[in-house]
């Protein structure tokens, strides 16, 4: 069936985006000759994944791990203000509980052998966008100069009440 131009051209741009979403399997498709239906052939590409798991940042309260490395980047899952040693939430002020996440998130990168000079992109999510500037205080203390890539977002909530919660991606 021949594809709509629309079709194609979400096709065409969603596809830089999948290796990113998708990056534990991406399907290619070439062309073969040998399918009388399509001429298409399904070939499949995987990629070698390592999970993270470390007692330097608290352990997963979900079915998800710590971290993945696939290939040279490591997907760091988000990190909510829980002291690992403890498994208490970080409540005293939002500049404490941002300090607590980047301190697990540096423990993610720390036990796959980086540091947080290997992190190209954060996400930060926090429930009130008025504590926009106390967060970006701790964040610039931790990432100084060599701040990576960012998106910041206001969100509605955070597992266990938490105000802010920080994920990335690292690269060796």
């Amino acid at each position: 069936k021949p594809r709509s131009r629309c079709s194609w051209l979400l096709i065409r741009l969603s596809y830089p985006v999948c290796p990113y979403i998708f990056g534990a399997f991406i399907s290619l498709y070439t062309h073969s000759g040998q399918d009388p239906e399509n001429g298409m052939r399904k070939r499949e590409l995987t990629v070698d994944r390592h999970l993270v798991k470390t007692d330097l940042a608290p352990a997963a309260i979900g079915p998800y791990s710590q971290g993945v490395i696939a290939g040279n980047t490591l997907y760091c899952s988000g990190q909510i203000p829980i002291d690992p040693k403890t498994g208490h939430m970080v409540t005293e002020s939002i500049e404490e509980e941002t300090e607590r996440v980047l301190l697990n998130l540096e423990g993610v990168l720390t036990a796959a052998g980086m540091s947080l000079s290997n992190v190209v992109s954060c996400r930060v999510y926090m429930t009130d966008i008025n504590d926009y500037a106390q967060i970006n205080e701790v964040y610039g203390r931790f990432f100084g100069a060599n701040a990576p890539a960012r998106e910041a977002v206001q969100v509605c909530a955070l597992p266990r009440e938490a105000r802010v919660e920080i994920s990335a991606v690292a690269v060796r």
